[in-house]
């Protein structure tokens, strides 16, 4: 639902290999509404988004959370490894979580409700 508010890029040239979320999108930023209006201390910015992606990969993925870089700004948060091709194939499992985690709206919401404890906020 939200796959245009996120991105694979590679930079091989920088040894770089980033997933963004750019939650300012409109469909992206309305969700993040949608939760902050349930959860105070869940305002969803890229710092908040951080938190929020790196709880439900780290659910996912333990092993591959443990290996990503993260880097949240106040719109937008991104995900990164240095370039390989073992690292792209993991940054684009990383992606598929993301993109799952993001497609249903109401489904992620009941995550945050359920885990709203135990996610370290900003």
């Amino acid at each position: 639902m939200h796959n245009d508010s996120i991105k694979l890029i590679e930079m091989p040239e920088h040894d770089s290999i980033s997933v963004c979320v750019y939650n300012e999108h409109d469909g992206l930023f309305a969700l993040g509404e949608r939760i902050n209006e349930k959860h105070e201390e869940a305002y969803m910015n890229g710092y908040n988004w951080d938190s929020l992606i790196r709880f439900y990969v780290g659910q996912k993925d333990p092993a591959l959370m443990a290996e990503v870089g993260t880097d949240p700004e106040a719109g937008m948060f991104a995900a990164y490894m240095s370039y390989s091709l073992e690292n792209l194939e993991k940054m684009k499992r990383f992606e598929a979580h993301v993109k799952e985690m993001v497609s249903n709206d109401d489904e992620l919401i009941a995550f945050v409700d359920a885990n709203v404890e135990e996610i370290e906020w900003d």
